[in-house]
């Protein structure tokens, strides 16, 4: 099987869950946001109709309701979104038990040596798009490749409720093609960056000398170059390996820069559940807390 590492991503999770509680909001704008009485919290999530009228996560609630006036608003369930995000989990297994969670609502399959069993990679892939339709009302879009970072590419590419395979013949044709924001760690701030030195598409950083990218960029200029060369090994981990954490954490990239302590606090909020969710799986406590800001300058601040 020349593909068998997959990502499965649950198309609008916590916005698809909250409609499985509340289906009056199935055919309406609606987003998942914190505060929205005062009117100064973000969006945490939005469902397509949302998408489409141009509301994005981490925008503050009276910008989207700007751009989207009928826009429907529910607060946030975060252990709803850990059941699910667990029961999900739990039908990936019946295919393998190389599971990785990437976030609540991402995972990256390795299924290699499941074929004789359930056929192909994509095969996998439609078994538990299907399953995850039927059994819990949600849908995914699965990537399916030959390493982790063209499978997440996959994932990505067509949404929702969807498969799509990017093999060796691929990269070239479609993948070196798609923008390098697409790419596994180009946030808005590193692909401003990229820009600078004439990098737009994911193809621009693998035909950069190797060295060229680390002079520009160091060690994530290193990583991007492999990345979009497909040369990324990093394995799939089991999903009962417990090598005893020395640290947890969680990371996003904010689409704009934001500036009030209200936007500060639903997006540390949001950060720390999901930090919260992996430490109670880990049967852990934290005994330091630490907090690091990457500036569009790649300088990084810390506290602890």
């Amino acid at each position: 099987m020349e593909n068998g590492i997959l990502h499965v991503d649950m198309n609008n999770f916590y916005a698809s869950v909250e409609t499985l509680y509340a289906p009056e909001y199935k055919d309406v704008p609606m987003a998942v946001a914190g505060d929205k009485e005062s009117r100064h919290g973000i969006i945490l999530a939005k469902n397509m109709l949302a998408k489409k009228s141009g509301v994005q996560t981490a925008e503050p609630i009276w910008q989207a309701m700007r751009k989207c006036p009928g826009l429907q608003l529910v607060p946030p369930h975060h252990e709803r979104y850990s059941m699910f995000s667990a029961m999900a989990k739990k039908i990936y297994c019946d295919y393998t038990d190389r599971v990785e969670a990437f976030s609540l609502d991402e995972c990256w399959l390795d299924v290699y040596g499941s074929e004789k069993l359930f056929g192909s990679g994509r095969e996998i892939a439609e078994q538990i798009r299907a399953r995850v339709k039927s059994e819990l009302g949600l849908t995914v879009s699965v990537g399916v490749s030959y390493n982790k970072v063209f499978a997440k590419l996959g994932s990505d590419y067509r949404k929702p409720d969807a498969v799509t395979e990017f093999g060796h013949a691929e990269m070239e044709s479609i993948i070196w093609k798609l923008p390098a924001g697409e790419l596994l760690l180009v946030g808005p701030t590193t692909q401003a960056a990229l820009k600078k030195y004439g990098i737009y598409t994911i193809g621009d950083i693998a035909k950069m000398e190797f060295t060229v990218m680390r002079q520009l960029m160091g060690r994530t200029g290193e990583t991007l170059w492999l990345y979009a060369n497909g040369l990324d090994d990093t394995p799939v981990q089991n999903v009962d390996a417990h090598e005893d954490p020395k640290s947890i954490g969680s990371s996003t990239t904010l689409p704009r820069d934001i500036t009030s302590e209200s936007e500060v606090r639903e997006t540390l909020s949001s950060l720390s559940e999901t930090v919260a969710t992996r430490l109670r799986r880990n049967g852990l406590r934290a005994g330091e807390v630490q907090i690091t800001i990457r500036n569009n300058q790649f300088q990084e601040i810390q506290r602890q």
